[in-house]
């Protein structure tokens, strides 16, 4: 399976335009926004779980990062409330489930091999959260006011997800739980909307795709 799988091109998916897939596990639905692979993928997805919900345990061998936007998110280690961000690196497992239901992005196998650095994040404090960094990606909440011209660095790509707001880039208006993804070698510049805009913003992590 390949979606948005050429890391040249410009990508976006709006939250309301998706279709929600079925995933091998009863009550567990997915809107892909980019994959390359099967069941076991590279691949950035929002997923929800209907209570009670669970997936059977599993290895992350390519790590696992996600953001908890709505409902609680639980596994092994406890409870993830909406506004959680959690790394789990390569070789880790877990059993994920959710027992009111939740909504998450995750991003899976897509971590340095040698990454062993677990992240444990709340980003419900508001305003700038830094979540991650090292040479190979920045991991960060962004908070813009309404009506702000935001330019970023995508030298070596960018992804945006907005969690709150909206934004126009290029033409096109971005509202919440939408996706953008520009390729290495662009500059992201975009406007916050009347009601500003607050979003994940991942960049440095894509030079290696094209």
């Amino acid at each position: 399976m390949r979606i948005n799988a050429d890391f040249t091109r410009r990508a976006a998916v709006h939250f309301d335009e998706a279709d929600w897939v079925a995933s091998p596990a009863a009550g567990v639905e997915r809107k892909m926004l980019d994959r390359i692979g099967e069941e076991v993928a590279r691949a950035t997805t929002i997923v929800r779980f209907a209570p009670g919900s669970a997936f059977a345990a599993h290895t992350h061998d390519g790590g696992e990062e996600f953001l908890v936007l709505d409902g609680v998110f639980q596994d092994e280690t406890g409870d993830f409330p909406k506004g959680s961000y959690v790394r789990n690196p390569p070789t880790t497992s877990h059993t994920p489930s959710a027992r009111e239901g939740a909504t998450i992005l995750v991003k899976l196998h897509q971590f340095d091999p040698a990454d062993r650095t677990e992240v444990r994040r709340s980003i419900n404090s508001g305003g700038d959260v830094a979540l991650f960094r090292d040479a190979h990606e920045d991991v960060r909440i962004e908070t813009w006011a309404p009506g702000e011209a935001v330019e970023r660095d995508a030298s070596a790509g960018v992804e945006v997800f907005v969690i709150e707001g909206g934004f126009a880039e290029a033409g096109e208006d971005f509202g919440a739980w939408d996706w953008l993804r520009l390729p290495p070698g662009s500059t992201f510049n975009g406007v916050a909307g009347s009601a500003g805009a607050r979003v994940w913003i991942k960049s440095g992590h894509l030079s290696g795709m094209v």
